[in-house]
């Protein structure tokens, strides 16, 4: 993630950090600021890498899910995905749902534009850091639960100077049916700076104890999304090896699974 200097850091602790914080002011323009973001990264390309491991008492992998797939624009310039990779799942307990696949596509990578605030209760807590980046921290937390929609719940760290959400940390949730044993882990996603305007998600980390109704199951998940290129540009800007599993620390997950 994007590292100030300490003339900076010094600068922003004078004047923004030491400033009264109008938490419905800056409400309004981050969410200006990721429905710019949200439109923008629509004219990227980039690959997805998504890897969803069972864990056994020891913490030792014994099943497997993954995926690798680009998001490509066609000749017509239409957006979509394509697999690259796709081998066959070795999980044993779980079982992916369509609620997962939402979580990874929407949740995961939350964005909280201007059309969709008024859907959430977000309340100001308190300035925090992310990675060295001085941030307002916001909860966030859906007002309702319409069937089939996925929310996010959890807290976001808003860039102070860039009025971008850097990084969160929560999980998904939904409408369920009584006595569903759907069980959604919680995760952190991070961001990082693209072309030198708006914050990408390039990382999403999970690993988390999901408490079914006849056992638990721990399953630790990671997403990686490289190589943005926005379309019709000559050069790719790649973010795979800079960001890696073992520099995050382990915190509560992210992608919902389901027993057979």
């Amino acid at each position: 993630m994007r590292r100030r200097s300490i003339l900076l850091a010094i600068c922003s602790a004078a004047s923004i950090w030491a400033a009264d914080v109008n938490p419905d002011e800056v409400i309004r323009k981050f969410a200006a600021k990721e429905s710019e973001f949200l439109t923008a990264r629509e004219q990227y390309t980039y690959r997805q890498t998504v890897k969803i491991e069972e864990l056994d008492a020891n913490g030792n992998p014994h099943g497997k899910y993954e995926l690798i797939s680009d998001i490509i624009f066609s000749a017509d310039k239409k957006r979509s995905e394509r697999v690259v990779r796709a081998p066959v799942s070795t999980l044993q307990n779980i079982l992916l749902t369509p609620q997962d696949e939402q979580d990874l596509r929407n949740v995961q990578p939350f964005v909280l534009n201007s059309s969709d605030i008024a859907k959430y209760e977000v309340h100001y807590l308190k300035k925090d850091n992310a990675d060295e980046i001085p941030c307002y921290l916001f909860s966030v937390k859906p007002k309702s639960l319409v069937k089939g929609e996925r929310y996010f719940e959890g807290q976001i760290w808003v860039d102070d100077r860039d009025l971008q959400i850097v990084k969160t940390f929560g999980q998904g949730v939904g409408y369920e049916k009584k006595n569903s044993n759907n069980r959604f882990p919680k995760f952190e996603t991070y961001r990082q700076q693209i072309d030198g305007k708006y914050w990408f998600p390039v990382y999403t980390h999970a690993d988390d104890v999901l408490q079914f109704q006849d056992a638990p199951q721990r399953i630790r998940m990671t997403v990686k999304y490289q190589n943005y290129k926005k379309f019709g540009a000559e050069s790719t800007i790649t973010f795979g090896d800079e960001v890696k599993d073992q520099e995050k620390p382990t915190l509560p997950p992210a992608t919902p699974p389901k027993p057979k």
